[in-house]
């Protein structure tokens, strides 16, 4: 009985991969049809009582809510910026300060995939990047794998932390930005594995070599701020370690420090147009002045009480009022066109519809998981029945190939913790491991994951106007993710045979 209990328990989750990945529906079918198997089992097997379901449901959509705003503020952050030209002179800035192939794609791939993982999240670094590595002289193909790269590291703090404070919303989170941080330090690897697929062939090999100082150490210059500035919270060690890694390489660069001898070029160099800073730095300046604000003196929130006496907390800061508020200014003072401000709210309110709906879905699903246990039937909860799989003392190792995993489904870090999150800890507590610890893991392996995120292969390819080669994409980073998670799990083990 209790063995079809638990079958029955997956059965959500075997529906959602049956449809993503056989059936290749959209990722907001998969999850709505997962959402509805949850709910018809809950009450025809778990006969859950009325009110949790309700509740469930409820509290999910206020999880997605928390998460919508957040991203409607940083696309529409992100397209007043495109819109007035201020990305792409930044991405072209940075270009002239290095003719070299290699230095160009670690500029561009990392630091500022890195920054803007680190504010907007959510597929957009890896579209963002592709179609300017391509102008450096990189074939779509590596364009796309090289992006897809750089979309990982940043994302265990991405989209100002809200893999953290959305995909683990309504459990104990405070004491896994740390450990997250000092694990997401293995990420110094991802320049390395950039510099090596792109010089990939052709009797490239000195390429790689003469360059690999310069991949370490740029690695090094992201991921060490990133684990120093975690203190200030999970919404800063992204954008920090990005701004901080980026000041330090530019000044090697100038200094010509650990720069590779002879420069490599792919195609010629083009002109610079003008660049004026304070044009470029103030929408980032302004935006980091608004999250530090919002952190330290928008602390705290009020709760709201369901039916059944469940509660939900709503802070009083979310972090994409600051992309909003961080926005507006720049818009008003440089405005191209009427209502230009109003054409990119819109843009941004569809924009954030999709992942709305898809989070609704996932957390409501969660959330009648978690409650399910509220019965006439006596049995445990769908994820107490589910953690029975995961209690072994090799859940170390194992939590970051999960987190991947669900990554790669979803295209999402937060959608992939809010799937794992709540049965780790339930193994985790059982296995008597520290639950921080293992969900510390299992979040730098959603962010390594990432680089095989099936909805973020899809978008990439997109906008550089591919199509059907997913294939030969996922054979060029399939490898770094499974050698990135391999050492994140590595490092769960040694940490829990001390």
């Amino acid at each position: 009985m209790l063995n079809f209990s638990v079958l029955l328990a997956l059965v959500p989750f075997l529906l959602f991969l049956i449809l993503l990945l056989g059936k290749k529906t959209s990722l907001l079918i998969a999850s709505l049809s997962a959402f509805l198997a949850t709910l018809a089992l809950s009450f025809a097997y778990w006969q859950i009582k009325p009110e949790i379901a309700l509740n469930s449901f409820l509290k999910g959509f206020f999880i997605a809510f928390d998460i919508f705003l957040i991203i409607f503020g940083a696309v529409f952050f992100l397209e007043i910026l495109k819109k007035l030209g201020i990305i792409e002179s930044l991405c072209l800035h940075l270009e002239s300060f290095s003719k070299d192939y290699r230095v160009q794609v670690i500029l561009l791939a990392w630091f500022l995939e890195n920054f803007i993982e680190g504010t907007a999240g959510f597929g957009t670094p890896a579209a963002i990047a592709a179609p300017l590595l391509i102008t450096i002289g990189l074939s779509p193909i590596t364009a796309v794998t090289v992006a897809l790269l750089g979309n990982s590291t940043a994302g265990v703090f991405g989209a100002a932390g809200t893999p953290i404070r959305v995909g683990f919303s309504g459990l104990p989170t405070a004491q896994i930005p740390l450990p997250a941080a000092i694990i997401n330090c293995l990420g110094f690897l991802v320049p390395v594995f950039m510099l090596w697929t792109i010089t990939r062939g052709e009797n490239r090999k000195d390429h790689f070599f003469e360059a690999l100082p310069f991949a370490l150490w740029s690695g090094l210059i992201f991921v060490v701020p990133s684990a120093v500035t975690v203190f200030l919270g999970q919404e800063f060690p992204s954008i920090l370690g990005a701004l901080i890694g980026l000041f330090l390489v530019l000044l090697s660069i100038k200094l010509k420090f650990l720069l590779p001898k002879e420069e490599k070029t792919l195609r010629p160099g083009t002109n610079s147009p003008p660049f004026h800073w304070s044009k470029v730095f103030f929408p980032y300046g302004l935006l980091i002045f608004l999250l530090v604000i919002g952190k330290f003196f928008l602390t705290g929130g009020f709760s709201i009480t369901l039916f059944s006496g469940i509660k939900h907390t709503i802070a009083f800061f979310n972090p994409g009022l600051a992309f909003i508020l961080a926005a507006l200014p720049v818009a008003f003072f440089d405005r191209q066109e009427k209502n230009f401000a109003w054409g990119k709210i819109k843009f941004a309110f569809k924009k954030a519809l999709d992942p709305f709906w898809v989070i609704l879905c996932m957390s409501a699903m969660v959330q009648l998981m978690i409650n399910s246990g509220s019965n006439f039937s006596g049995l445990p909860s769908f994820l107490q029945l589910m953690a029975r799989g995961f209690e072994t003392r090799l859940l170390p190792f194992f939590s970051p190939f999960v987190g991947a995993f669900g990554s790669f489904i979803t295209g999402s870090v937060t959608i992939s913790n809010l799937m794992f999150g709540n049965f780790l800890k339930i193994a985790s507590e059982v296995m008597k491991f520290n639950f921080s610890y293992i969900l510390a893991l299992e979040l730098v392996g959603a962010a390594a994951g990432n680089m095989i995120a099936l909805a973020d292969i899809l978008s990439a390819e997109t906008v550089v106007g591919l199509k059907h080669e997913e294939r030969k994409i996922l054979k060029g980073v399939i490898l770094p993710c499974l050698i990135y998670v391999l050492l994140v799990g590595i490092v769960g083990l040694l940490f829990y045979s001390r």
